[in-house]
């Protein structure tokens, strides 16, 4: 080799994922953290831009350009914070893989004890373990509530002893994401939870707390209905992933819809008076159909929602495919009612169809793939 020759940079040994939108605010200095965190680590930050219209990839780009340690990858007409994830695992070839959010509201600092558990053995999954504090204010009070909830439903359910299973920051092994790659959704948030269900019992995970931090700039990606995502993805797995996530985010949102109906006829009945139950049926139908479109937009399909004046169409075509479910659903119902006399299996019936139909609807023609607006 001549002596003038640049010597071969090493291979990073750790990849510190960042899935980001709207984040410009934020990557220069999450990349300097980690730069001062990871020091003695051959390390790399990939971030997964979902084409920030405030130049996030830019900016991501121009430190590429002076520091081998920073990538980007710059998504196109796709979205959503676990496909991301996923995708810049998938682009790794480092022996461990790390998501941190963006919005500097998780502690780099605990990011070489993660490392170092597992480069020792100790584990194959470090998770950061977010801790309530006071006096740093990170974590509201609802969510706060959120993650206690979701820690004890998912202890019950999975089996596995995880104090902050929705937690957005943690370390695994790169080859045991690669075999769970085909397996993960790329919809949703709670990406954690995602790996842990898909893994089975292989995985050996130990938990690292850090205090949470408020947020300073960006755009948050969570909702605080976020919870339902969870839910999903739980009652995926539970079926063994006959139902769709979507399915199921999909029927939550129902029966959510389900109750609103419920208190607006009887807020209305109560108004109105109980001789008129036609006009509070409507109203209550009307209720309901927007209260479903609202959470469907924020939840069930956030990659291709509706924002602006664009939701008075959206939600127009949403009303006009549920009628056709609701019609569907009365004429089925009565049908079979007629056919055998049992009401609660025609109802079933009915309430299944108009459901089935309005998930079709709503995927294939109401929040269809588009441009991002």
């Amino acid at each position: 080799m001549a002596p003038d020759a640049p010597r071969p940079k090493p291979c990073p040994t750790l990849s510190v994922v960042v899935p980001t939108y709207r984040e410009s605010a934020n990557v220069a200095v999450l990349f300097g953290r980690v730069e001062a965190a990871l020091e003695g680590v051959p390390w790399e930050m990939i971030v997964v831009d979902d084409d920030s219209p405030d130049g996030t990839s830019e900016i991501a780009f121009a430190l590429a350009s002076s520091d081998p340690r920073m990538r980007c990858l710059r998504r196109v007409n796709r979205s959503g914070l676990a496909g991301a994830v996923v995708e810049g695992w998938m682009s790794s070839s480092a022996e461990f893989v790390a998501v941190i959010d963006g919005d500097l509201q998780h502690d780099e600092t605990i990011l070489p004890k993660m490392y170092r558990a597992l480069a020792a053995g100790e584990g194959n999954l470090a998770i950061g373990t977010r801790v309530a504090d006071e006096h740093a204010g990170g974590l509201s009070p609802a969510r706060q509530m959120l993650s206690d909830l979701g820690a004890w439903f998912f202890r019950r359910v999975a089996g596995a002893a995880v104090t902050d299973p929705m937690s957005g920051y943690f370390m695994i092994r790169r080859e045991i994401v690669s075999r769970l790659a085909p397996r993960l959704s790329a919809d949703g948030f709670k990406i954690l939870v995602d790996v842990i269900l898909s893994a089975g019992g292989e995985l050996k995970i130990i938990e690292i707390p850090y205090l949470f931090r408020k947020r300073i700039a960006g755009e948050s990606k969570l909702t605080p209905l976020v919870g339902l995502d969870f839910l999903g993805l739980v009652a995926h797995h539970a079926s063994g992933g006959l139902l769709p996530i979507r399915f199921v985010l999909f029927a939550l949102v129902g029966a959510v819809g389900l109750v609103v109906h419920v208190i607006a006829l009887s807020a209305f009945r109560h108004w109105a008076g109980p001789a008129d139950f036609g006009s509070a049926q409507l109203v209550a139908t009307l209720v309901a159909m927007a209260s479903n479109f609202i959470l469907n937009n924020e939840i069930t399909y956030r990659t291709y929602r509706y924002q602006g004046l664009s939701m008075l169409a959206g939600f127009a075509g949403f009303a006009l495919g549920c009628s056709v479910g609701a019609l569907a659903n009365i004429d089925v119902a009565s049908w079979l009612y007629q056919w055998n006399r049992t009401w609660w299996v025609a109802g079933m019936a009915g309430a299944i169809l108009s459901v089935v139909w309005n998930y079709a609807v709503s995927t294939n023609l109401i929040w269809r793939p588009r441009l991002r607006r």
